[in-house]
């Protein structure tokens, strides 16, 4: 699968891993944030950057992971962009309704509030979590697209 991924410098450490681990999984990662940690960067350009790769990309697979300190900021600025189910996850619970239920295509992750290695597994979990695709479901996403 192909995975863009963007993180501010809270989220520096986290990405690396995410693309060591992603790519051991056979994924192909394409990174869209610094290339180092930069204290003053500002997470609504990573995103702006993240999400409009994922978007022209036309993989339908195609998904995106972005890390800040709370995952709020990341998550906000990416909802913005019609065509982005942003969410931020913390947990297993949380990624697998993500997939399942909102077929989310953007995973915002809290650097601040989870662990690396709890940040890995989440990050599985909603990888490997398909989309159910229950006629509620698919109704309520035409709904958020045409908002």
């Amino acid at each position: 699968m192909k995975i863009y991924i963007g993180a501010d410098h809270n989220g520096f450490d986290f990405k690396a891993r995410l693309i060591t681990e992603l790519g051991k999984g056979g994924h192909e990662v394409i990174d869209k944030g610094s290339t180092e940690p930069i204290p003053d960067d500002d997470w609504p350009i990573i995103t702006a950057r993240t999400v409009q790769a994922l978007l022209a990309d036309k993989d339908p697979d195609a998904r995106a992971i972005l890390i800040c300190g709370s995952g709020q900021g990341v998550c906000m600025a990416a909802n913005r962009f019609k065509g982005i189910r942003a969410s931020l996850v913390w947990g297993l619970p949380e990624a697998q309704a993500a997939r399942n239920d909102d077929d989310s295509n953007v995973l915002c992750l809290p650097a601040r509030y989870t662990s690396i290695d709890d940040a890995v597994k989440v990050t599985e979990a909603w990888l490997t979590t398909p989309f159910a695709g229950a006629t509620r479901f698919k109704r309520r996403l035409e709904q958020l697209d045409n908002l």
